[in-house]
């Protein structure tokens, strides 16, 4: 892949990498409550959720997705769903203090890796990213090799940005500190989820 053409993919692909969204609100969330390395470690499915999709829209599956309305839809709704659900029960969260992460050991790690699974799987619009936005960037004469190298940097990228949120996530920890400025957290972060399934129940299909 020429070099110009990654000089040119990389700085646009991390502006997407960063852009505040429910995933992104998540890691900052879970930086905040449990610290940096818990973050970083459920960030894991993430990663698997991209590296489907990455897979799919290679094949050109993902295209396909993205010219079903129905297929859309019920992907779109099952995700909005489920950030609602999320954004409820953060919002329903104990305000008190846990007791040395409390709910890490409750819930532990994989419950934090399947949220953000299903988080990032659940948003039929990532796969945009990765129908639309790469193409511009793969080379015909290499074509597999080329998607290879743009999705290892995507993903090199996005957990960049994950550890950026997560430890943004872990200068609030003196906020948690105390049952008041935890409620306010609980209260922001839930807020902020269910308005993110809210907006993805209402979007509609890209037409091109």
């Amino acid at each position: 892949m020429p070099l110009e053409t990654l000089l040119l993919f990389v700085p646009a692909c991390f502006a997407l990498n960063m852009a505040f969204g429910p995933n992104n609100l998540l890691s900052m969330t879970i930086g905040a409550r449990h610290g940096l390395r818990a973050a970083l470690v459920a960030a894991a499915g993430r990663l698997v959720a991209f590296i489907m999709m990455i897979s799919v829209a290679a094949l050109g599956m993902g295209a396909l997705l993205m010219a079903s309305e129905i297929a859309f839809t019920v992907v779109k709704l099952l995700g909005a769903a489920y950030l609602v659900w999320l954004g409820i029960k953060i919002l329903r969260s104990k305000s008190e203090l846990p007791s040395e992460n409390q709910e890490l050991v409750k819930n532990g790690v994989c419950g934090f890796i399947r949220q953000e699974f299903l988080v990032a799987i659940g948003n039929p619009k990532a796969i945009l990213i990765f129908t639309a936005f790469f193409p511009q960037f793969v080379a015909p004469a290499n074509y597999w090799g080329s998607f290879m190298i743009l999705g290892a940097v995507f993903l090199t990228l996005e957990l960049l940005a994950i550890a950026l949120y997560a430890y943004a996530g872990t200068r609030l920890s003196g906020v948690m500190r105390n049952a008041h400025g935890l409620r306010w957290i609980n209260r922001i972060s839930g807020s902020t989820m269910i308005a993110f399934g809210a907006l993805l129940a209402v979007a509609r299909r890209p037409t091109a």
